[in-house]
């Protein structure tokens, strides 16, 4: 897996961009790598970079219907606020950055294995594949602003990001963290399904 994988894009700190990524984009400017800290009151993430030292942190509320997250520098400076659309649940986020760009973000691309979900107010586009752990984001032209990848084993807790266009770096972190809200709670909500449809078979 990992750097050497055609399939799955994540690789750890160290062990250079994904071959399949350099193959199809060129080599990235760099890569960032998150982790997420699930068993807290909080649901945490810290993006880090190659040496593993802490770049950005968000911080939100588990219990919260509006899933309302914070993105700040590892020097505190806040970034960016994200938030669910309550009347959608888990199908929209709106994300407002502190240099005063808004943005939205639907989960579409989960309905199907594979999509195109648009981010209204950027005409970005973030093309996944949900079962191969990978996510593209390109800019309103076609080229690509940076590759995700997910942890094959830990799937909802561990995502590498090659970025190839630096200078948009709070929006993609940004859109990342927003990326992993909207896959846990998609699995939430089928884990929750799941579970209603065996207890009303019971």
């Amino acid at each position: 897996m990992g750097a050497f994988s055609k399939v799955h894009r994540f690789h750890e700190a160290g062990q250079g961009a994904n071959v399949n990524n350099i193959d199809r984009f060129g080599v990235p400017a760099y890569s960032l790598y998150t982790s997420t800290k699930v068993f807290s009151l909080h649901h945490r993430i810290e993006i880090t970079d190659e040496n593993k030292n802490v770049v950005y942190r968000s911080n939100a509320k588990v219990i919260s219907l509006h899933d309302k997250t914070e993105l700040y520098k590892a020097s505190g400076e806040h970034v960016a606020h994200i938030e669910r659309k309550l009347i959608s649940l888990h199908e929209r986020h709106y994300v407002t950055m502190d240099s005063g760009l808004n943005f939205e973000i639907s989960n579409e691309l989960f309905h199907i294995i594979k999509d195109v979900t648009n981010i209204i107010g950027l005409d970005w586009q973030l093309r996944g594949n949900i079962l191969a752990l990978n996510f593209e984001l390109y800019d309103k032209d076609g080229s690509v602003i940076a590759v995700i990848g997910q942890k094959f084993i830990s799937i909802h807790d561990k995502y590498c990001i090659d970025i190839y266009r630096p200078e948009y770096e709070e929006i993609i972190v940004a859109i990342l963290v927003t990326l992993q809200h909207m896959i846990r709670d998609r699995e939430t909500s089928s884990s929750s399904g799941s579970a209603g449809g065996s207890s009303s078979g019971s």
